[in-house]
């Protein structure tokens, strides 16, 4: 950190400076995880300094995500999981993400559909209708992180699914599942049966 930030402020050093921000934060999964806001806050940490850091933790973060160049088969919810968590780990606000898949498993497309707040940044129904159309794609799996608290899906996030699992039905696309990302842990909506519940319920409804 402190070669990135590679002069400190008078009286201090680039190495004390690194020291105080890893004190500050915590740790350096918590400045990789904390808004440009926070980071401004520092004494010293300062426009291109700032930029600096903000930029060489996103480029780790992007080195670290599936190569995009090559056909990526999620053959299971696991699969899907462990490639969520790679796009939404560590993300300061709520991103809402779609990955649109043919009858293989092969994703087709991975679309960031929101940014924002818990409301904000959930997507209009047609707009994920509209998206899977385009992709011509034959399934869906929906996700979003939690930028703090649980990874345990809200009861408005239940609902959500819900009314995405009835709007997808009509023209014959099968959502697979909502996962939900909130630091290390991940909650998947198939793996622990609530697809299922989802799908008998609108079923016998």
């Amino acid at each position: 950190m402190a070669i990135l930030l590679r002069i400190g402020v008078r009286g201090t050093s680039a190495v004390e400076l690194a020291r105080h921000i890893l004190k500050k934060f915590g740790s350096l999964r918590a400045v990789a995880e904390a808004p440009l806001s926070a980071l401004l806050e520092v004494k010293g940490l300062k426009g291109a300094k700032a930029a600096q850091l903000v930029a060489a933790i996103e480029i780790s973060r992007r080195i670290a995500l599936p190569d995009s160049r090559k056909s990526i088969n999620l053959k299971s919810t696991g699969d899907a999981a462990a490639y969520l968590r790679s796009r939404l780990h560590g993300l300061a606000e709520e991103h809402f993400r779609a990955l649109f898949l043919n009858r293989r498993g092969i994703l087709l497309e991975d679309a960031l559909l929101s940014v924002g707040s818990v409301d904000q940044a959930r997507p209009p129904l047609r707009l994920i209708v509209a998206r899977t159309l385009q992709a011509n794609a034959s399934a869906v799996i929906v996700a979003h992180n939690h930028p703090s608290g649980a990874a345990q899906p809200s009861e408005s996030d239940k609902m959500f699914t819900e009314d995405l699992y009835a709007a997808l039905k009509p023209i014959r696309v099968q959502l697979l599942d909502h996962v939900v990302v909130a630091g290390d842990s991940v909650f998947s909506f198939a793996d622990s049966g609530m697809m299922d519940e989802i799908a008998l319920a609108k079923a016998t409804g």
